[in-house]
């Protein structure tokens, strides 16, 4: 019996045919993107690829956190009889003292010290109380234990106001109140039991409300972060990297890195790649400085663009920020009453109490030499009110290696200042003898300038100031950076204030730009020239053969 072999139908072959091209395919992608992925990226993936916290306690099972808390310095006690080091620490932190760079202490750099600024102007050395609700104690005293909670809690409580309550409610002693009281402190035994690493909510409760609210002050920080998608910001975004603050903001004895007063977060540019105890808050940390693909022409900007100049091209992007706010305009009143107006972003853009203000969203910032130190005005400081006062100004040229051209934004102010004294003054704003209370200058500049320990002439005028701030958060996707025409443009070029150099697409010389056509003429004359020449010579020997 002879026996026959089937031969597999057509249809077999062209599904195993195209499955191989299929698999082929995937591999090929898949090798071209490992090799494609820029050694930046590569080196941030590594720096930052364990996620994992080790834990190696339960608050909730220790018992000194078991009890009812009816005052914050219980709270702060409990803490600190395990982590007994921590309230010493932290009262040396800038998060706490408020203060800055202690070697320039006639200055007093610092919110409770001589600093000021163009928008709220100042703490007046914490004599404004209202400034002193983003201050972690307990209450709007510095004497107060440190609230270890506003920090490390994971559960969202206004704990200074559950804290009043408790204690009111216990005071007035009635059965209801009493119940309460215990409701109240059942949730607070949670929130200190329910402890862990500073989250965004935590950093943000203070860093986006600075300024006396929601993106007022920087334009790079506001609650459009507290879950923010990738698009917004490819290192924060939770449908992306989801990093929380102190991912990049790590912490040393409570020391938190990224400040500009004291130790300029560009001081050491080490990557963690180079050395794995550097402290990682500069760009370079985890993508290095080359951190494009090889042979890519932005890997040779590096050393003088930093990252945040390209790859966020606008802020306040979600929410808007203050871009202007006129102290001058303020005093104006409504049938006799104080009053308020609010612009097309649903922001107030006049206060009887604050003046006017404008707000503005996706911003593009202003960009200049930055080695990360910002230089300021104190209080004791000269100024010429003859022009725009700069309150802040960024420090870097050119010329110096550690200056990258940055972006900023610029708020722009009209404030107070003494005519006489030549120095720009502090009024106290809040409380019943500060301005929002009476509108009446001359009392809270008189009040403002004496809790300082400065003089005041009794007579003032408004000038023209600007502050700046740096922008390092809302980072784009890459295909939202700048392009290369948005800089190197003769028209509309992102960076027309920066001059004494030479920039290609963006400056030129007529006399260059002649020489240069009149080498392309030159040359081509010569072609000409030469391709005339070998047509003739060619007819040339045709005719001497014939």
């Amino acid at each position: 019996m002879k026996f026959t072999k089937r031969k597999p139908p057509l249809l077999q072959y062209t599904l195993l045919l195209l499955a191989s091209m299929m698999l082929c395919s995937q591999i090929a992608s898949a090798l071209e993107s490992k090799e494609e992925q820029a050694p930046g990226r590569s080196m941030a993936q590594q720096a930052t690829k364990s996620k994992k916290l080790w834990r190696t306690t339960d608050h909730s099972k220790h018992e000194i956190l078991q009890q009812d808390f009816k005052s914050g310095e219980q709270v702060t006690q409990a803490c600190i009889s395990c982590h007994s080091e921590a309230e010493k620490q932290f009262h040396k932190t800038i998060h706490w003292t408020w203060l800055a760079d202690p070697s320039e202490k006639k200055q007093e750099y610092g919110k409770a010290g001589n600093s000021l600024n163009n928008f709220c102007i100042s703490t007046n050395k914490n004599a404004d109380a209202s400034c002193l609700a983003c201050h972690p104690g307990w209450g709007t005293s510095k004497e107060s234990p440190v609230n270890c909670l506003v920090c490390h809690s994971q559960t969202s409580m206004n704990f200074d106001e559950a804290m009043t309550d408790i204690q009111g409610f216990i005071e007035e002693g009635d059965e209801e109140s009493l119940e309460m009281a215990s409701e109240i402190q059942a949730e607070l035994r949670d929130a200190a039991q329910n402890i862990g690493l500073p989250a965004r909510k935590n950093c943000g409760s203070c860093h986006f409300y600075g300024g006396g609210g929601d993106g007022v002050k920087h334009g790079d920080l506001d609650t459009s972060l507290a879950k923010p998608s990738k698009t917004l910001d490819v290192h924060m975004g939770v449908d992306g990297q989801d990093f929380t603050c102190t991912r990049c903001h790590t912490t040393t004895l409570h020391n938190i890195s990224g400040r500009v007063y004291t130790r300029p977060a560009a001081t050491d540019r080490k990557s963690l790649v180079e050395d794995d105890l550097t402290t990682k808050i500069t760009c370079e940390s985890c993508h290095t400085a080359q951190p494009h693909k090889g042979g890519k022409k932005m890997n040779e900007h590096t050393d003088k663009v930093a990252c945040q100049s390209c790859h966020i091209s606008e802020f306040a992007r979600v929410n808007p920020t203050k871009m202007s706010w006129d102290w001058a305009q303020s005093g104006k009143l409504k049938n006799g009453k104080k009053y308020k107006t609010k612009d097309d972003f649903g922001k107030y853009d006049y206060m009887s109490i604050k003046g006017q203000m404008k707000w503005a969203k996706n911003v593009e910032p202003d960009y200049f030499w930055y080695n990360g130190v910002i230089k300021s005005v104190t209080a004791k400081d000269k100024i010429d009110p003859s022009g725009i006062v700069k309150v802040s100004w960024p420090v870097g040229e050119r010329n110096d290696t550690d200056s990258r051209i940055y972006p900023f934004k610029v708020h722009m102010g009209n404030q107070p200042y003494d005519k006489i004294n030549q120095t720009l003054l502090m009024p106290l704003l809040s409380s019943k003898k500060g301005y929002w209370d009476h509108l009446n200058w001359i009392e809270a500049l008189t009040v403002g300038q004496e809790s300082m320990g400065l003089p005041f002439s009794g007579e003032f005028d408004f000038v023209e100031t600007s502050y700046v701030f740096p922008i390092t958060h809302m980072v784009a996707p890459k295909d939202q950076t700048l392009s290369c025409s948005e800089c190197h443009s003769k028209s509309d070029s992102r960076l027309a204030n920066l001059t004494g150099f030479y920039m290609p697409g963006r400056d030129g010389s007529r006399l260059l730009n002649y020489a240069g056509w009149g080498v392309v003429l030159a040359n081509l004359v010569g072609v000409l020239i030469h391709a005339l020449g070998r047509i003739f010579s060619r007819n040339n020997g045709r005719n001497k053969k014939e």
